[in-house]
């Protein structure tokens, strides 16, 4: 059995928008679940029959639906008037199923993977777009495992499909971030041990979900809203990740003339008028500025910026570069490492800079710059209170 215990590294500051939907989980959990569950159902409740009707299909008649029908809960009868059905779709069951869960592991299951992962896209994000975009991939999950059972009348509840969708902007904006994981072989082995997050929600997503989806249909488990919530997720990150760097940043001043291209930032660079190559370079289109400047040339451009205290400008000018890089370019080392300086030195963002900085340390980088990495990682690694994946491993 493997259980994620945690995630490293974290943002600073605590996460109360998770905190908040793990809370709302949980108490509706604790006050409709479990005082319905020893309730027997209303045979008069008109939905009753209804009911017996859905069971009669996927459990049979005659002995079987008969001691089935001895143990309907009145939750029973409440999720399958209130959780999503594909047959019978409604908006209020499918913002209302994500918050109904079908048992305590199953609520617990959900909140753990919410309380490990939540909070560094939270902190991506921001509370409110957090909040809309944990309701749409959700919604999203559920749409993406209707297409599949357009006629399927049995309910969907949980938050899982949501928590998902957060799983798959984890996986774009997260790559470097290591999980602790507990590994249990009955009836004597339980080690933890510290693995790369992809590799961990690689697994999540493609042999608990991908493969029983393939071959198990249906099932009791909704694998396709897995699958549909994180590929949501997923896309979503890729799309911020470009919109990201498509605008040019508040703090340049626009060219003075339309801007003409690489050209005009490469002339500007020979120059040495960085005030010049930075603003043409920013007004230009990605697919425009990619290719126009090397990542060698960007690093002393970016650092001239923050110099002229202009951070978010530093930063989306790099971001730019390192886009378009291919893995081994000059310069792209030392890019993603400053990249991660401005992230942890001027934005605090511990999670977003230890990318970069781990990304720069893998690609092999100048004495100077390998060492202000791995000041900053130590600090990192005393902010998380333990050590952070392999920052302390004799290749590195």
């Amino acid at each position: 059995m493997f259980l994620p215990l945690s995630d490293a590294p974290n943002p600073k500051g605590i996460p109360y928008v998770t905190w908040a939907i793990i809370a709302l989980n949980v108490a509706l959990f604790v006050f409709i679940n479990l005082p319905m569950a020893t309730q027997p159902a209303d045979v008069n409740d008109p939905a009753y029959g209804e009911y017996m009707q859905f069971l009669s299909e996927y459990v049979g008649r005659g002995a079987e639906l008969a001691q089935a029908s001895t143990r309907v809960s009145a939750y029973d009868l409440f999720v399958f008037k209130h959780g999503y059905r594909p047959a019978q779709p409604s908006l209020t069951d499918l913002v209302f199923s994500m918050f109904l869960h079908g048992g305590f592991m199953h609520l617990f299951g959900n909140m753990l993977f919410l309380w490990i992962y939540g909070d560094n896209v939270e902190r991506r994000l921001g509370p409110f777009w957090y909040v809309v975009w944990y309701l749409l991939t959700g919604a999203a999950a559920v749409g993406f495992h209707a297409v599949f059972f357009l006629s399927s009348d049995v309910p969907l509840v949980g938050a899982s499909g949501a928590i998902s969708g957060i799983l798959g902007f984890y996986f774009i904006w997260f790559p470097k971030n290591t999980v602790r994981v507990a590994v249990f072989l009955p009836p004597f082995f339980l080690q933890t041990f510290q693995i790369p997050a992809r590799i961990v929600l690689g697994i999540y997503l493609f042999i608990d979900n991908v493969l029983p989806f393939l071959f198990a249909g249906e099932g009791g488990v909704a694998h396709g809203a897995h699958i549909g919530g994180f590929l949501a997720g997923a896309a979503a990150a890729l799309v911020m990740n470009w919109r990201a760097i498509a605008k040019s940043p508040k703090d340049i001043r626009a060219p003075k003339d339309i801007p003409s291209g690489g050209q005009a930032v490469r002339a500007a660079l020979e120059r040495g008028d960085y005030e010049e190559a930075a603003s043409e370079y920013l007004s230009l289109s990605p697919a425009v500025a990619r290719g126009a400047m090397s990542p060698a040339e960007a690093v002393p451009l970016a650092q001239w910026l923050r110099k002229q205290d202009q951070p978010d400008a530093a930063l989306k000018l790099l971001q730019r570069v390192v886009r378009g890089a291919r893995r081994g370019t000059p310069g792209l080392a030392e890019a993603d490492a400053e990249i991660g300086f401005i992230l942890l030195d001027d934005r605090h963002d511990v999670a977003a800079a230890y990318q970069y900085l781990v990304a720069a340390l893998q690609q092999g980088v100048e004495p100077d710059t390998a060492a202000g990495i791995r000041r900053r990682l130590a600090a990192i690694e005393a902010l998380q209170g333990r050590q952070v994946g392999r920052l302390r491993s004799p290749g590195w």
